[in-house]
This record gives C-alpha cells, structure tokens and sequence, in this order.
C-alpha cells in the first residue's frame, strides 16, 4: 500500500446557495457549468503563473454541491485570494442562470492526509477539510464576502509581506475585512473568523515561485 503523506496548507471550500432546493436537472446544470467554468478559470489564471495545475494545486474533492481545493503548501496564503477569484466569477455565473443564488466560499489552513481510493486516484481527508466546512455554517453570512479562519488569516497576512506586490495589487481592487467575529458550530465549538471582500472584484493570478518542493520555505 502506498504510503500517505500529510500536509498543512489553504483550503477553500465552495458551496452553491440553496442547492437542495433546486430541481434534479438544474443541479446537475448547474454543479457540471460551475466546474467546467472553475477549472477553466484556474488554468486561464496559470498562464501567466508559469506553472501547471498539478504545481498549484494538490486536489479537489467533490461535495455534491461545491467541491473543496486544496493548495500547493507553497502557495500557503494565497488561498483568501483564490477565494475572492472564486466570488469573483460566480458573479458572472448569476448572469447566464437566474436560479443561481450564489455560492458560500470558506478558506481555513489545516491538515490533510493524501491516500489511494478505492478506485485508485490519489483523494484526501484530514481535520482541515472538516473544520473548513465549519465556516460554511456561518448564520450572517454575506453574499460576495469570503469567511476566512484566523489560521487561514494569519497566513494571508505573511503572503502579502512576502509578496508585497499583491498587498498593492488588493488595495487597487479596494481589499476590505471585517472585524473578527465568533461563531459556534453544530458541534459547540467556537470559531473565530473574518470576512473579506473587493470592493473592485477581480480574477487575481498566484505568484511566480519556484516549485522545488511541496513544503514552504
């Protein structure tokens, strides 16, 4: 058996609006023009990038009604950034079907553990990906905002110290935050978040590094 390996980086979970509460053909609709439309996204933002899909991100993983994307570790800060791209275009996603509401985008950094499936392609799990499902459950969450971990912020703040261009960049596109905020799970356990948004929106390409490694300098 092949052996896992584990890794503490980004994770940003999408999740459609309402979901359930459309009919069976406007899911399907709607889940197979949201993952065309992201991966074709993705690859348009790598151009530029110099680097491949598979160096920029680790994996996704269907959730029936949004899917998770979990980064490169290297890329460790970048997923708050990623996730306003995300809102960004679903944005324009609204404008081609009027029964989209929207999607919840949450980014948390945490652990994940690679392994084989059953049907032998590389999948993950891990507490990063639950706990990153935890700010989904947010009450007052505000559409076009992205709700993002303290730990998830925390990284984003060393991202733009060392890339001082994007500190820039976010301020042309008018980067707004919240004031923390608490909120409890299902679960009873408290968690404490923010919200951030562009006033300006924007698909924002990831930085050019050097791939040597999967860990972060």
């Amino acid at each position: 058996m092949k052996q896992s390996s584990s890794y503490t980086t980004d994770i940003i979970l999408i999740d459609v609006i309402s979901f359930s509460q459309l009919t069976a053909d406007q899911q399907l609709e709607i889940i197979t023009f949201l993952t065309k439309s992201y991966s074709r996204m993705i690859e348009a933002m790598l151009v530029n990038s110099e680097m491949t899909l598979k160096k920029m991100v680790l994996g996704f993983i269907s959730t029936g009604d949004g899917f998770y994307c979990i980064l490169n570790p290297r890329l460790k800060g970048f997923g708050a950034i990623l996730g306003l791209s995300f809102n960004h275009f679903a944005e324009q996603i609204s404008e081609k079907y009027p029964y989209f509401k929207g999607i919840r985008v949450a980014v948390h950094t945490g652990n994940i553990y690679t392994f084989t499936d059953i049907l032998g392609h590389n999948n993950f799990v891990g507490d990063g990906l639950n706990e990153c499902a935890r700010y989904i459950e947010i009450k007052n969450y505000t559409i076009s905002t992205v709700v993002v971990s303290q730990e998830a912020y925390n990284n984003f703040e060393g991202f733009l110290q060392r890339h001082r261009d994007f500190y820039t960049l976010l301020t042309e596109h008018q980067f707004k935050r919240s004031k923390a905020y608490t909120f409890v799970d299902k679960h009873n356990v408290s968690h404490l978040s923010y919200m951030i948004w562009l006033r300006k929106g924007g698909i924002i390409n990831p930085p050019i590094i050097t791939f040597n490694t999967m860990l972060q300098d």
